[in-house]
């Protein structure tokens, strides 16, 4: 990852908020090996100590939240850029929950451009979702479509790109909020109640147990491995263009439905498992496929690893975990 494309990043005072979670720690590694200085603020109610395990030492963990002020305001001091993937991440936990999804994901965000704000920050990196542009039938999404959330998940990062171009409009802080489509890789919780897909047909097929899948099947996402997501980040955080609230897809511009992505599995894991047909969630988006083509233009992004590739490593991964 730390190529001649991140040189700009070598002794750079940078905060990743949510650094302990899944996509966070990815990102914390991607900026070591380019030779960043990395500040974590994390709270530790997703993400986990483990994940940031073996680098501890290489960074200044801050024990943290983002909906105290205070807590934003001592993290981001003296940081060039801020990455906030601090969020809470499900859209059915959002379904349930949706006034601490509100606090967390609103309220956090807001807090979070205002530390950066009076941080004098050089630039804030939003983790935003293709969630904002809702069940839609016009494929592929481009960020041009009018926003359609259908989860409280889907509202709260929406109207975290909204503060984000606020806060560079009004108060001239540089932003640029990056609209992830489906992110898996290793390292992602199978756990929770609302785990990802993939981490979930994963372990499921390694015990043998009939993966849960909601309505037909035949819903089709977007999937985008963790490594892409790193990379769009550390591009879009030193993208030498002027960049005030723009918003862009990250993704790999190809897509698959589950009952085909879980006949892949079985394939890597040499498995045939049941299907657990269940009926469909509230909230949940039928199809999904993105058009990275302003990703390119902004920020220089292009997807290193697609789809194939990407479960090929995760399905190993898992399986190596369950081994160990």
């Amino acid at each position: 990852m730390a190529n001649g494309d991140f040189a700009a990043y070598k002794s750079l005072r940078v905060l990743v908020t949510g650094g302990a979670g899944f996509i966070g720690s990815h990102l914390v590694r991607g900026l070591l090996e380019a030779q960043a200085e990395v500040a974590v603020l994390d709270n530790f109610s997703a993400g986990s100590r483990l994940n940031l395990q073996e680098i501890l030492p290489a960074i200044t963990l801050i024990e943290g939240d983002i909906t105290n002020p205070s807590d934003c305001q001592n993290a981001a001091t003296g940081r060039a850029i801020v990455f906030h993937l601090a969020a809470l991440g499900s859209v059915p936990g959002s379904v349930d929950a949706p006034i601490k999804y509100n606090q967390v994901n609103i309220t956090g965000t807001l807090n979070m451009l205002q530390a950066a704000r009076q941080a004098n920050a050089q630039r804030f990196v939003y983790s935003a979702s293709s969630a904002a542009y809702g069940d839609s039938p016009t494929l592929p999404k481009i960020e041009t479509m009018p926003p359609a959330p259908k989860s409280p998940y889907a509202v709260g990062k929406l109207t975290g790109e909204y503060y984000a171009r606020v806060y560079a409009q009004v108060y001239g802080l540089s932003t640029i909020s990056l609209r992830y489509f489906n992110v898996f890789g290793p390292r992602q919780n199978p756990k929770s109640q609302y785990a990802a897909v993939i981490p979930a047909f994963i372990t499921a097929i390694l015990r043998n147990d009939p993966p849960a899948i909601y309505g037909d099947g035949e819903q089709t996402r977007d999937f985008c491995h963790v490594a892409n997501v790193v990379r769009a980040n550390m591009l879009a955080g030193i993208a030498p263009r002027n960049l005030a609230g723009e918003v862009t897809n990250i993704a790999c511009g190809e897509n698959i439905s589950l009952n085909a992505m879980l006949e892949k599995m079985e394939g890597l894991l040499g498995k045939k498992v049941h299907r657990n047909y269940l009926p469909a969630r509230p909230g949940d988006v039928r199809d999904s496929l993105a058009d990275i083509t302003l990703a390119h233009t902004l920020i220089g992004y292009e997807p290193v690893v697609w789809f194939q590739q990407g479960l090929e490593q995760t399905v190993e991964w898992f399986a190596s975990q369950t081994v160990s």
